[in-house]
């Protein structure tokens, strides 16, 4: 994303990668008790008064944050963009084909999985992604597909017809501590692979106050990133308004 600032008087470009928060942990605290106390509607349109370009999801089978019922209550009061995440089964297809968010994220999760932690075998499920992608770009739907940091998984996915890959930054931010140059070395050259490609760049996954920085000031290029556990976990110490501020400032180049 980029932005025309005047600063002393002077047209700046400022280059800024978008901020999508996953509330997924929200749900995770309203369903422990039952109820609707946090409220995620409420909770998902104060991030977007906050500053946040986006809400994720990721509805799983089992529901055991974000509800099926959920989603078209969502899709129905955000005005930023709506992201959802998921396995394409034909159910979760059903869902985002009639919700018609502005973005979904195809993860190759196996229904009982905690989370997600590696990305699709693009050259293996080629065909298979492929149909699914071409329903969602039917629907006018932007599609990313969730991939490790290689790059023959990003030129195998742009074969299959996505709009965007998301890198799974686990393994990034698992080296960042020791190794911070290490750390990102696979993810640059992923990254150059797909400007090449002509596809969109997300990331996601581990990323935190420590490590997002470095990730886009080295990787400018990153449309956008989606952040859930460490940003809700910030939100208890410093509250939802100054994490969504400090996240964004570190995304603000």
């Amino acid at each position: 994303m980029h932005e025309l600032w005047l600063v002393s008087g002077k047209r700046c470009l400022i280059m800024r990668t978008k901020l999508s928060v996953n509330i997924n942990k929200v749900a995770t605290i309203r369903n422990a008790r039952g109820g609707n106390n946090p409220d995620i509607i409420k909770v998902a349109k104060d991030c977007e008064l906050f500053g946040a370009d986006g809400i994720t999801v990721h509805p799983r089978p089992d529901e055991r944050h974000i509800r099926r019922d959920d989603v078209p209550a969502l899709q129905a009061v955000l005005r930023t963009e709506f992201n959802i995440e998921g396995y394409p089964t034909r159910d979760f297809m059903d869902l985002v084909l009639r919700v018609r968010p502005s973005q979904v994220t195809l993860v190759p999760d196996k229904p009982d999985q905690l989370t997600s932690n590696s990305g699709w075998n693009t050259v293996t499920e080629q065909e298979f992604l492929r149909d699914i992608l071409n329903d969602l770009r039917a629907a006018g739907i932007r599609s990313s597909v969730f991939i490790d940091a290689d790059p023959r998984m990003a030129e195998y996915a742009a074969m299959a017809g996505t709009d965007r890959v998301e890198l799974y930054t686990g393994p990034y931010a698992h080296m960042y501590p020791t190794n911070p140059e290490a750390a990102i070395a696979p993810f640059l050259e992923t990254a150059k692979r797909v400007k090449q490609l002509g596809i969109g760049l997300n990331a996601g996954h581990d990323l935190s106050l420590e490590n997002l920085k470095y990730f886009t000031d080295v990787i400018t290029w990153v449309d956008e990133v989606s952040i859930g556990h460490a940003l809700i976990c910030d939100a208890l110490y410093m509250g939802l308004e100054a994490t969504i501020a400090a996240y964004k400032k570190c995304l603000t180049k």
